[in-house]
């Protein structure tokens, strides 16, 4: 389980979260949403140990672990797994490369290329890649709906059990939001990870069945619910009742 204490944090001498509270159980898929500046990306950042969000206060811990000082490589060990909404370009190392050398790092030992291989077909099917994107640089002169999906290779490579979902449904047209919903379905199906899905629209929601929604406003959680409240933002928005109405936070 992850738990997150009474946490704020900051960016160039900037509070962006305060007496931040939020607690994810294993298996759970939880929907973070709310205006623009509220901070939403700053909670993915700050999880993933971004050097530019220090903590000031509060705790974040995983499973009884206290990872409030972990770094990005000790998180990613730990099988937490970030999809930005942007994905980083690297040019010269190719993805086989990348995600052969970081599975070696996991298991700490030589990985097996025929298995390997075997593998990265199998998931270059499932989320319609083509195989030759295996052997490109690591989202190098990509659309922006191929470096999601190109993202979808690592996470089913590497098989998280915690993921963040930052806006991943920016930017992408209908049929790529379809390919990127249904991966991230079936990626749910088959391993139960947990999901904090970050984002301002409901269309990638329709492809998960069951999950809790909180908004964030003023630095914190202010509002918590299920499919209702979404229902309730898209009618009225983050304005009324939904954010300057009673606060549910519990």
């Amino acid at each position: 389980m992850l738990k997150i204490d009474n946490l704020t944090v900051k960016a160039a001498d900037k509070t962006i979260l305060e007496n931040f509270n939020l607690e994810i159980n294993d298996g759970e898929i939880h929907v973070l949403m709310g205006p623009n500046g509220a901070g939403k990306s700053t909670i993915c950042k700050t999880l993933m140990h971004h050097p530019d969000y220090q903590i000031f206060k509060g705790k974040i811990e995983y499973n009884d672990q206290d990872i409030t000082d972990y770094t990005p490589t000790l998180m990613g060990k730990l099988g937490f797994f970030l999809l930005n909404q942007n994905p980083v370009e690297i040019e010269g190392v190719t993805n086989a490369e990348l995600i052969r050398n970081v599975l070696s790092e996991q298991k700490g030992e030589k990985i097996d290329i025929f298995e390997f291989n075997k593998k990265l077909n199998k998931v270059c099917e499932i989320i319609n890649l083509p195989k030759e994107f295996v052997h490109r640089s690591i989202n190098f002169n990509m659309s922006g709906g191929e470096k999601k999906k190109n993202e979808l290779l690592h996470l089913f490579m590497l098989e998280p059990k915690f993921i963040i979902l930052d806006e991943v449904d920016s930017g992408l047209d209908i049929d790529a939001l379809k390919i990127v919903g249904t991966s991230l379905a079936k990626y749910y199906e088959m391993y139960k990870p947990s999901i904090l899905i970050v984002t301002h629209h409901a269309d990638i929601l329709k492809y998960f069945d069951d999950f809790k929604v909180h908004i964030i406003n003023d630095k914190k959680i202010v509002k918590n619910g299920d499919k209702e409240l979404i229902n309730a933002i898209e009618i009225k928005g983050f304005e009324a009742s939904i954010i300057n109405g009673n606060e549910d936070n519990e």
